[in-house]
């Protein structure tokens, strides 16, 4: 069977100019072999093509490769030896001048304190290995194509079952929709109620000011409802946020104060979806951990026609997954699936099917139960630490999730936030998860987030927080 450019080499993207002449490609070719290896594209030690295979993918002549080659060579840019082929000559390379930083003690953090991710050192890599093999092993040929944009159907129904026997939500696996990450499933909402008509959606006075930026690209504002000693006012909803029709709330475990929202402001806030035709957008970003007792149930449960329950393998596995769902009104769907399709993108099949598996076989729960075990210790720990090292500040919020409120003497939280800065060690305060329009209602506080370091680290990190609190 003939050579053809299909089966040749190595492949290699040159520009080599137009000049037909054969001085000129000549010219051109060696011009474009010292660019690419000048500007870094062909690193030192990279093989080159043979001269035979490089001028049949350009459609040239094996001679002005040849000599392309030898120029090339005896510049000092290429190497040629018998038996190892043509190669990038080997050479000090410049790094780039780095920006520079403001100085602190020892540059990059020791510890990482900051909330939002679960010990990434503690994923079951043997058990989501099996379960990816089973999966793989039994998957049918078209798990391989585009699939279904509502998510893989053994997904859905694997997650159909789990949120209704462990969060108490109302699942069918019509209603679930999988999205690469809460994020995502934020934006398609955003879409969608900017598409209904909607200029305002109702959110928490402290949360996550990403999930704000999401939804003001989709055109929408933002209005912080109040907070108070019980929680987030959901009373507001006819009053200061009177105009959004949705509102975004935490109702498990407010992010990041850290209380639950109360049994009769949740009714309220579905009572006042069922009145105003308005709807909920539920993240239960961390419903599995509670610690001191069984954990509060889904918002959903309550309305499933007026509450959207979004999820994620973020905090219970591995951000890194990108795998959420959406759990959707019936009247919803649609609607969400044609803003998902138009964005074109979404997680990987497989990933999808190997979290199915590793639901179904039970390994999900053995997991999240020995999760919940280690960050309790964390948390009591903690808790015990700052009562014997740090008198004057207090964990508050309930025994949940993977970060806790830590509050500081008046006056202190930035003066805290810069020591330990100069300690190495990353964590965050209060005021930073404070919406731009909410009045300052609570006062100085950190916000530790136990459930990052990994276990060997767990030690030293609580120590160095201890150092640096008044």
């Amino acid at each position: 069977m003939g050579e053809t450019w299909a089966n040749l080499g190595v492949d290699l993207h040159l520009e080599t100019g137009g000049d037909a002449s054969r001085h000129g490609v000549r010219k051109g070719l060696t011009d474009a072999l010292r660019a690419a290896v000048r500007g870094g594209r062909l690193a030192p030690g990279t093989r080159l093509p043979s001269s035979r295979s490089l001028a049949v993918d350009l459609g040239i002549a094996r001679n002005t490769v040849a000599d392309a080659y030898a120029d090339l060579v005896a510049e000092g840019w290429l190497t040629a030896r018998q038996g190892s082929g043509t190669r990038v000559a080997e050479r000090v390379v410049t790094p780039p001048e780095r920006a520079a930083s403001p100085r602190r003690r020892g540059g990059e953090p020791t510890y990482d304190l900051t909330p939002g991710k679960p010990d990434l050192s503690a994923f079951p890599r043997a058990e989501w290995l099996k379960a990816a093999r089973r999966a793989l092993a039994a998957a049918p040929n078209d798990a391989l194509g585009y699939g279904d944009p509502r998510g893989r159907v053994e997904l859905r129904e694997a997650l159909a079952g789990y949120l209704a026997r462990a969060r108490g939500v109302h699942a069918d696996p019509d209603r679930i929709v999988v999205t690469a990450g809460f994020a995502h499933a934020l934006s398609i909402l955003g879409r969608v109620l900017r598409a209904r008509g909607q200029r305002q959606v109702g959110v928490e006075s402290y949360g996550l000011d990403i999930h704000w930026k999401l939804l003001h690209r989709a055109g929408l504002r933002t209005a912080p409802l109040g907070f108070d000693g019980l929680g987030t006012v959901v009373a507001d909803l006819t009053g200061g946020a009177g105009a959004a029709k949705a509102v975004l709330l935490t109702p498990a475990h407010q992010f990041p104060m850290g209380m639950p929202l109360r049994p009769e402001r949740r009714a309220a806030a579905v009572d006042w979806a069922r009145r105003e035709g308005g709807l909920i957008l539920e993240d239960d970003y961390d419903g599995e951990f509670r610690y001191d007792r069984q954990p509060v149930g889904a918002l959903q449960g309550l309305g499933p026609e007026h509450v959207v329950y979004l999820g994620t393998a973020s905090k219970s596995l591995a951000p890194g997954l990108r795998i959420g769902w959406m759990v959707l009104p019936a009247g919803l769907r649609d609607e969400a699936l044609g803003e998902k399709d138009a964005a074109g993108w979404s997680c990987g099949a497989l990933d999808q099917l190997t979290l199915a598996e590793f639901i179904t076989s039970g390994a999900y729960d053995r997991h999240v139960r020995a999760a919940r075990l280690r960050y309790r210790r964390r948390r009591d720990q903690l808790v015990a630490a700052l009562a014997e090292q740090a008198p004057g500040t207090r964990a508050t919020g309930i025994a949940a999730g993977l970060h806790a409120v830590v509050e500081l003497p008046p006056g202190t939280e930035n003066s805290v936030v810069e020591a330990a800065n100069w300690e190495r060690l990353a964590v965050q305060g209060l005021s930073r998860f404070r919406h731009p329009l909410a009045a300052a209602q609570q006062g100085d506080a950190l916000v530790v987030g136990y459930g990052t370091p990994a276990e060997h680290a767990w030690t030293g990190a609580l120590a160095a927080l201890c150092r640096v609190l008044p």
